[in-house]
């Protein structure tokens, strides 16, 4: 049966020699994998170029509940993205997230709630001009609501401490060493305050943001099964200087 769906290209491999098989997040049937044939003919009528990291889709899919590999009729690239590709920080910071999401979301069935913000999300990169250099962690933080382990925020104005195990803001020390203290726990919560709109106004040093990644990082291990390591944060590191 046909269907029409918006979709989020996640990753993309070689399928014989001329097609691709990809997988792409959808608004009607959460993660699927789609063979495309002849994707990488000069003229094919989908190309695999449509296919790069977190490209947006209008799609018309054929869907088996069964099916492990499913097909596409109809795609087009809606809206195209107009400067993730060509701009360096931007399509560094695709890459990144790219692949956290590639090991966060995993479900086979719908989520329009995840869906919408990472669509809209994506939407906003590519037409900001400012406020890019914490964009990365200010999405993955966000993330976490519809992923399911979203901050406790209850105590986030007065303790000293964010225990990374449990999730939670403490007054005291947690034992063993997965957990924020100050300054790294008041720019954590700091960055649970922020919006789209304020995150221009947001800074942070350098030093700072790769140490408050790099402890996002441990958060997702810690909270998503077999979420594994993530390598190209280092490039982005390199790239935000």
């Amino acid at each position: 049966m046909l269907h029409k769906t918006r979709g989020i290209v996640f990753k993309t491999t070689d399928y014989g020699d001329n097609s691709i098989i990809t997988q792409v997040f959808t608004e009607k049937f959460g993660l699927q994998s789609y063979i495309v044939n002849g994707a990488k003919k000069p003229r094919a009528k989908i190309s695999s170029n449509m296919f790069q990291p977190l490209h947006l889709l209008d799609m018309v899919v054929y869907h088996k509940n069964t099916g492990n590999v499913q097909r596409v009729k109809e795609v087009k690239n809606a809206p195209v993205l107009q400067t993730i590709p060509y701009d360096v920080i931007k399509s560094s910071l695709a890459i990144f997230l790219n692949e956290v999401l590639y090991k966060a979301v995993k479900q086979q069935s719908a989520d329009e709630n995840l869906f919408e913000y990472v669509f809209n999300a994506i939407e906003w990169l590519d037409h900001q001009t400012d406020g890019l250099a914490n964009f990365h962690l200010f999405f993955l933080i966000r993330l976490t609501r519809y992923l399911g382990f979203y901050p406790d925020t209850q105590l986030t104005g007065v303790a000293g401490f964010f225990d990374l195990k449990d999730g939670v803001f403490r007054n005291y020390k947690p034992d063993g060493i997965l957990y924020l203290s100050p300054p790294h726990t008041q720019n954590f919560a700091a960055l649970l305050q922020c919006t789209f709109e304020s995150l221009a106004q947001f800074k942070l040093s350098n030093d700072e943001r790769r140490y408050l990644i790099h402890k996002v990082l441990d958060y997702y291990t810690l909270h998503i099964e077999g979420f594994g390591n993530i390598r190209s944060h280092e490039v982005l590191e390199e790239v935000l200087g």
